[in-house]
């Protein structure tokens, strides 16, 4: 795929406290940032991918923003669907469905938890697989701290070296004035937060906060006429695993085990070779079990890997350099914020937090509790 499909336009909504907007303003401020960005105007879409707002997503989005695409995406997998829906608009483009594709999030689930909104339920419903969990209590933050046990049953991984995570994503917050927490922590700070699931602390945990973001996404052809330095979509892959725990076979594998294989093989890379990594961080265990299942590390691990500042800016492999959902913005679904900070940093844009000659990128979105995942080699 290596310079066929280029993301030209990536920008960010207002994010953090956004008290004053709904979230289809949060899609269209992201979208029109996105676009001028890009150099581009809204007669230039001719695609356009959403998901998780309105009853008709991505259509209702679409009309909001006056636009009338003729190649439209609504996978819905959780935070790893901006990743999927990303390979999807690269085959569209590539099979000649769309040439310009936009692809757009936002969401105002720190303001509607605040205002007590029904949409701030964050329940899935006792319909379904999911009717089996419900009974006992099961909630998304429960699994996670399931799958973190029998980690560190497995594998002697232990509660300091998943702090070290977050306190790694809270230095790099601290370098992106964006960002919604930028004081630093230790990892005495993680372990004394306070419990949320056994073994996981509030500090564990990713923050609620408000906002949005957009890519463009198009041809190389297109490309040479827009107004910033591409960055080349190289490979993709995508899998999903299971919603019923139950139907889980290994709680210490992420389904990235092949959507990461698709991606490095099609973008024809190594672990080895990517400069700086965005990885979907609802929970520190999730950054864990994703480098082991892309091959940054063998499977069990981990742990020993994401200690010493490894991660952090300055580190031997950046990872979530803008603060992550653990610091920086997680309004719900994590996976278009990772996209963006890809780009800046490929292009340089990344102020303050800059991985120095950063050329290749990986990008691994996860959706539910690893119920999917998808990943993404980007380059320049």
């Amino acid at each position: 795929m290596a310079n066929e499909i280029a993301i030209v336009g990536a920008a960010l909504s207002d994010i953090g406290r956004v008290d004053t907007k709904t979230a289809y303003e949060l899609h269209y401020q992201a979208a029109s940032r996105a676009i001028a960005d890009a150099g581009l105007t809204k007669h230039d879409i001719d695609g356009m991918a959403s998901c998780g707002l309105g009853l008709l997503a991505p259509t209702e989005v679409a009309e909001y923003m006056g636009l009338r695409p003729n190649w439209s995406d609504g996978t819905s997998v959780g935070g790893s669907s901006w990743e999927f829906m990303l390979g999807h608009a690269s085959a569209a483009i590539r099979a000649g469905h769309a040439e310009t594709v936009l692809i757009v999030y936002g969401s105002t689930a720190r303001a509607d938890l605040k205002a007590r909104r029904r949409s701030a339920n964050l329940s899935f419903g006792a319909r379904g697989p999911v009717q089996f969990d419900v009974p006992f209590g099961h909630t998304l933050i429960s699994k996670y701290a399931m799958a973190t046990r029998r980690h560190m049953y497995e594998f002697g991984t232990t509660i300091e070296q998943l702090a070290e995570i977050a306190v790694s994503t809270r230095y790099n917050a601290s370098l992106n004035p964006e960002a919604y927490y930028q004081e630093l922590i230790t990892v005495d700070d993680v372990l004394s937060s306070r419990m949320m699931a056994d073994p996981l602390t509030k500090l564990h945990c990713c923050i609620r906060s408000d906002g949005g973001g957009a890519i463009v996404v198009t041809s190389a052809d297109r490309a040479r006429d827009c107004a910033k330095q591409p960055v080349w979509v190289l490979g993709t892959g995508e899998a999903v695993s299971h919603t019923t725990m139950s139907e889980w076979e290994d709680f210490t594998e992420s389904p990235a085990v092949r959507s990461g294989k698709q991606a490095f093989d099609e973008a024809g890379v190594r672990p080895e070779d990517i400069d700086v990594c965005q990885i979907y961080d609802a929970f520190t265990a999730m950054v864990l079990f994703s480098l082991e299942a892309l091959g940054f590390c063998k499977k069990g691990e981990g742990g020993p890997f994401v200690t010493e500042g490894r991660t952090r800016v300055g580190g031997e492999l950046p990872i979530n350099t803008d603060g992550g959902g653990l610091s920086h913005c997680h309004p719900g679904m994590r996976g278009m914020f990772l996209l963006v900070e890809a780009v800046r940093q490929l292009r340089g844009e990344a102020h303050g937090r800059q991985v120095e000659n950063a050329q290749l990128c990986c990008v691994n979105g996860t959706g539910g509790w690893f119920s999917s995942a998808s990943t993404a080699i980007l380059g320049v």
